[in-house]
């Protein structure tokens, strides 16, 4: 279907702004290029009970806890942020996080993971195993419960979502939005929609070289689509969120096919006339509000709230 007409006005905003494409800038200039673009949207998230910010594991992370009674244990949600492994912060993320703990009922801890590439490969990913770890193992140290712990993340976030997947026991929920699952940007959809659509074929080589630096992509902790069948059999339920007009795409859904041959129970839904980020742009994309809502119904099944 045609571009929504939404995202078709943010991008004219950006298009026409006239600063630098995010490959030619260095990260920190790149990382408050975002982090201006997050203030933008003008969305703080749902009023929750609680805001902490603390470490896990040695990461710093912010513990989001909704507005429930307080004597209720409930499940938790391991939030990873997106921004290509470069840009991004939990702190740009907590409108979102706040937005999933009100609508699932679930504490949600936001993951500050190190970023490259000052911390590139396998840093980052390190940093979110270890905080899922620690929160299956002590998630009544939060109110949560242990056997009712999930996953999620948007773009890196995704990336990053899935690898903690693989590798960490006892999760009962994966929740996947526009993942990148193949650095090796071969899926047609990153030709497709290379360019011109806010994130773009350049920024992807450049996010992935800060990140992979010379470790092969197809390494699976890097990209876990290339992961052993024998490997993905083991992983939680999931649900991957796509945009048409994303040149992640074809890379997200050609990942949960494969999870889905390796007998993984899998749903997955392509928002049309979408692009790359719109699931945290709620207040001037509303199919993201449509996204967030269908993830965390989704969510609630899998934890048995519903």
């Amino acid at each position: 279907m045609p571009l929504d007409p939404a995202a078709e006005m943010l991008l004219s905003f950006v298009n026409t702004a006239g600063a630098p494409q995010l490959h030619e800038m260095a990260p920190e200039e790149a990382r408050a290029a975002y982090a201006r673009l997050s203030k933008l949207a003008g969305h703080e998230g749902a009023a929750v009970r609680s805001v902490d910010r603390r470490e896990i594991a040695g990461v710093g992370c912010i513990v989001v806890t909704p507005d429930t009674d307080a004597d209720e244990t409930l499940p938790v949600l391991v939030w990873i942020h997106g921004g290509g492994w470069v840009i991004g912060s939990a702190e740009e993320s907590l409108p979102t996080c706040r937005d999933l703990a009100d609508a699932v009922g679930c504490i949600v801890v936001d993951v500050d993971y190190r970023l490259a590439p000052e911390h590139p490969f396998p840093a980052p990913i390190d940093d979110c195993v270890a905080v899922t770890r620690w929160v299956v193992d002590h998630a009544d140290e939060l109110g949560g419960d242990p056997r009712r712990v999930a996953v999620g993340g948007d773009s890196a976030g995704g990336n990053l979502s899935a690898v903690v997947s693989l590798e960490v026991p006892g999760l009962v929920h994966q929740l996947l939005v526009y993942p990148i699952t193949d650095a090796t940007l071969s899926h047609g959809s990153m030709q497709e929609h290379g360019e011109g659509l806010f994130l773009t074929r350049d920024g992807m080589q450049w996010f992935v070289g800060h990140y992979v630096g010379a470790t092969d992509p197809e390494h699976p902790r890097i990209s876990p689509y290339h992961a052993d069948d024998a490997v993905l059999s083991a992983a939680p339920p999931a649900h991957v969120i796509t945009a048409e007009y994303d040149p992640l795409r074809d890379e997200g859904e050609a990942y949960a096919e494969r999870l889905r041959a390796a007998g993984v129970s899998v749903s997955s839904t392509r928002y049309e006339g979408q692009i790359h980020g719109f699931f945290s742009m709620t207040t001037m994309l509303p199919a993201g509000g449509e996204a967030v809502a269908e993830a965390a119904a989704l969510l609630r099944a899998a934890f048995g709230t519903d």
